[in-house]
């Protein structure tokens, strides 16, 4: 349990970001954040799946690349759905998909499998 809060916190830290930095990207309120970074992990845990499988041609024709503009429509389809997180078309979408997918890959670097945060210490003898 402690493993989906820390992932849950950690996508609304990407959320944030994203709508600190990148224009067209706004969120209301803290209840907000965390709805919608919910519903992210439901939207790539249940949808991404399969729209990663029927654009199966295009990923591989454009070397993986079309998974960013899906990552940019999963994040538009959590717009869409809930209420307060707005944002403004694709190319808000799109870098808003990358600070966010950024961010989750910088913080698992620090959280093992169970979502303890690890430190991995080298000792050289």
């Amino acid at each position: 349990m402690a493993g989906f809060i820390l992932r849950l916190l950690i996508v609304a830290l990407g959320l944030w970001l994203a709508s600190e930095l990148v224009p067209g990207i706004e969120v209301t309120g803290v209840g907000t954040l965390l709805g919608a970074a919910l519903l992210l992990g439901i939207v790539n845990a249940v949808v991404r799946p399969v729209l990663i499988i029927l654009t199966l041609p295009a990923t591989v024709f454009t070397l993986g690349l079309f998974l960013l503009v899906i990552n940019a429509a999963m994040l538009g389809l959590v717009a869409w759905m809930f209420d307060g997180f707005t944002i403004a078309g694709f190319w808000p979408a799109l870098f808003g998909s990358i600070v966010v997918s950024v961010t989750g890959w910088l913080a698992s670097y620090f959280i093992g499998p169970r979502g303890r945060i690890e430190i991995i210490v080298v000792q050289r003898r």
